[in-house]
C-alpha cells in the first residue's frame, strides 16, 4: 500500500496537471475568442469609418477600445471594491463603439437632411442658368459642406467610372437610408424619365423637405421636456445610490458585495432601462 506521503504527492501532482490543463484551456479559449473579436471588430469598424469618409486604422481603434474597457472596469472596481461589479462593466463597455457609431450615424443623417433643401435649390439654380445636371452637381459639391458634398462627390465619381445616373442615385439612397433621400431620388428619376422640368421638380422637392424639417423641429422642441424627464428619472436612483454610499458606506456595502445586493442591482438596472425606453417610445412621434 502507498503511504500518506505518496498519496499526497500523487494527489498534488494530479491537481497540478489538472490546473495546468485548465489554465491552458482558458488561455487558448481566450486567445481564440479575442482573435475572433478583433477580426470582427476591425472589419466592421473599417466599413463604418469608410461610411463616414474617415480613413483610420481599425487596429488602433481596437486597441483603444480594449484600453477603455480595462480603464472603465478598473475605475468601477476602485470605486465599489467589488470585482463582480467591474467584470460586467468591462464587457458592457465593449458595446460602446456600437453606441458611438449609432449616435454619429444619426447626427450625420440629420445633417444631410438639413443640408439637402439648400443643395437642391443650388442644383435648380444652376440648371435654370443653362448648365447640365452634372455641371450643377460639381458646382454644388464645390460650394456645399460635408456630409452632403461627400455623398454627391461620390455620385459624380461613380458616373465617371461608367455608372448610370439612376444606379448612382440608387446607391446614394442605400448609403443614406432616409425618407428625404428616397423622396429626392424618386423625384429626380420621375423628372428624367418623363422629360419634365428637373429644376422645377427640385425646387418643389426642396420646399417640401424644408416644411417637413420645420415640422420635425417643432416636434423635437415640444418633446424635449419629456426626453429630459426620462433622463432625470433614470439618473435619480443612480445619484441616490452614490449619496447613500457616501453617507452610509457600511450599509451600502451589502449592495456591492453580496449576492442579494447584486440581484437588487440587476433588478434596478432592468427597471431603469425599461422606464427610460418606455418614456422615449411614448414621446417618439414619426412625421
Amino acid at each position: 500500500m502507498l503511504d500518506n506521503n505518496a498519496v499526497l504527492t500523487l494527489v498534488t501532482g494530479v491537481s497540478a496537471v489538472s490546473v495546468a490543463l485548465l489554465t491552458w484551456f482558458v488561455i487558448d479559449l481566450g486567445t481564440t475568442t479575442l482573435a475572433r473579436y478583433r477580426a470582427s471588430f476591425t472589419e466592421r469598424t473599417k466599413f463604418q469609418m469608410q461610411e463616414f469618409f474617415l480613413f483610420i486604422d481599425a487596429r488602433k481603434l481596437f486597441i483603444a477600445n480594449l484600453a477603455v474597457m480595462a480603464l472603465g472596469a478598473v475605475l468601477v472596481w476602485l470605486a465599489t471594491g467589488a470585482a463582480l461589479v467591474a467584470v460586467p462593466v468591462f464587457f458592457a463597455l465593449g458595446f460602446l463603439p456600437r453606441i458611438v457609431y449609432a449616435w454619429m450615424r444619426r447626427r450625420r443623417l440629420r445633417s444631410f437632411e438639413e443640408q439637402l433643401p439648400d443643395a437642391l435649390m443650388m442644383l435648380a439654380g444652376g440648371m435654370r442658368a443653362g448648365v447640365g445636371l452634372n455641371s450643377a452637381l460639381r458646382q454644388m459639391v464645390t460650394e456645399a459642406q460635408p456630409p452632403i458634398s461627400q455623398e454627391f462627390a461620390l455620385v459624380l465619381r461613380e458616373q465617371r467610372l461608367g455608372v448610370t445616373l439612376e444606379q448612382s442615385l440608387s446607391n446614394l439612397s442605400r448609403r443614406v437610408p432616409t425618407q428625404t433621400t428616397t423622396l429626392v431620388v424618386s423625384a429626380m428619376r420621375i423628372a428624367s424619365e418623363t422629360g419634365g422640368g428637373l429644376a422645377e421638380t427640385l425646387e418643389r422637392t426642396a420646399h417640401t423637405i424644408r416644411s417637413r424639417l420645420q415640422m420635425e423641429g417643432k416636434i423635437r422642441a415640444l418633446t424635449s421636456q419629456g426626453k429630459l424627464q426620462a433622463w432625470v428619472v433614470g439618473m435619480l436612483p443612480v445619484g441616490l445610490m452614490v449619496v447613500l454610499n457616501k453617507m452610509e458606506p457600511e450599509a451600502m456595502a451589502l449592495m456591492w458585495s453580496t449576492p442579494m445586493g447584486w440581484a437588487a442591482l440587476s433588478v434596478i438596472a432592468f427597471f431603469e432601462f425599461m422606464g427610460v425606453w418606455v418614456i422615449r417610445k411614448i414621446i417618439a412621434i414619426d412625421v
